[in-house]
Formats: structure tokens, C-alpha cells, sequence
């Protein structure tokens, strides 16, 4: 098999695997695709400039850190580490729902992790997992944007 079409085409599974990782939260997504652009840069089948390179890694860096940092802003509106943990575990069941389970499942989880929080007591609970939400929705949406973003580029360099 030829390198450059092995190259292309690992770099593909990158961006794939990439992708998934903006929904599963153990896998780094932004990194991972933005891997796969690295990988077809040195394809001949795909044509990626290294100032596009170097522009798409500054936006996978603050994407990640933009996406670990989003906790932490929530936690100046109330929201618990037990919410933010159970925003994810919330998303990790709700992937294996559907589609409705990944958009609700955050929220569901956030708020059963801030009434564990809260002694099952639902005094600001709703409003905690309102902001946990918002903000798994945040990080989310901005690690979408940027791989599908990968993708495109991707796409296109052929």
C-alpha cells in the first residue's frame, strides 16, 4: 500500500475518532483531529499549508483549554464539582440512549448530582444544573465547531 494513501487515510480515522471525542469526554477531541491534520500534511494525496497547520493547532489548544476551564467558570455561579461530574456521567449514559439521551442526559445528570450534593434537598439545585448544562453545552458546542472546522479542511485538501 502506498505511505501517502495510508497517511490520508489514518488521518481520516484522526478526525473521525476526533469527532467522537467532542461527545465522549475521555477522548481529547480537538488534539486527535487536529493529529490527523498533522498526518495529512505529509500526504501527497492532500495539499495543507503550515501556516493552516499552525493556525487549526492554536484553535485545538484553546478549544481544550477553553473546554477545561468551563467547570471552573461555573463554579462562580454555584455549580458543584458533583453537578460537573454528574453533567458527564449524565452524557456518557445518555450516549448510549440517542440523540435526545446526549442533550438531556447532561442536564438529568447535573441535576441528581446537585440534589446528592444538596442532601436531596432541592433548594438552588435547578439552577446549578441550569448552569452545569450550559456550560457542558458550551464546551461541547465549541469542540464541535472546531473538528467539524478540522474536517472541512480535511475535506477540501484533497
Amino acid at each position: 500500500m502506498n505511505i501517502d494513501l495510508l497517511l490520508s487515510i489514518l488521518a481520516g480515522l484522526l478526525l473521525l475518532i476526533g469527532f467522537l471525542g467532542t461527545f465522549i469526554p475521555v477522548l481529547p477531541g480537538a488534539p486527535l483531529a487536529w493529529a490527523g491534520l498533522l498526518l495529512s500534511y505529509f500526504s501527497s494525496y492532500n495539499h495543507i499549508s503550515l501556516i493552516c497547520l499552525f493556525i487549526t493547532c492554536f484553535f485545538a489548544i484553546a478549544v481544550s483549554i477553553l473546554d477545561n476551564f468551563t467547570p471552573i467558570l461555573n463554579r462562580s455561579s454555584k455549580v458543584t464539582v458533583t453537578a460537573i461530574t454528574g453533567s458527564t456521567i449524565g452524557l456518557i449514559v445518555g450516549f448510549f440512549i440517542g440523540p435526545l439521551g446526549i442533550i438531556a442526559g447532561p442536564f438529568v445528570g447535573a441535576l441528581i448530582g446537585e440534589l446528592i450534593n444538596n442532601n436531596g434537598k432541592w433548594d438552588g439545585v435547578f439552577n446549578a444544573a441550569i448552569g452545569a448544562f450550559i456550560g457542558f453545552l458550551l464546551g461541547t458546542g465549541l469542540k464541535i465547531i472546531c473538528v467539524l472546522s478540522f474536517i472541512w479542511i480535511y475535506i477540501l485538501s484533497f
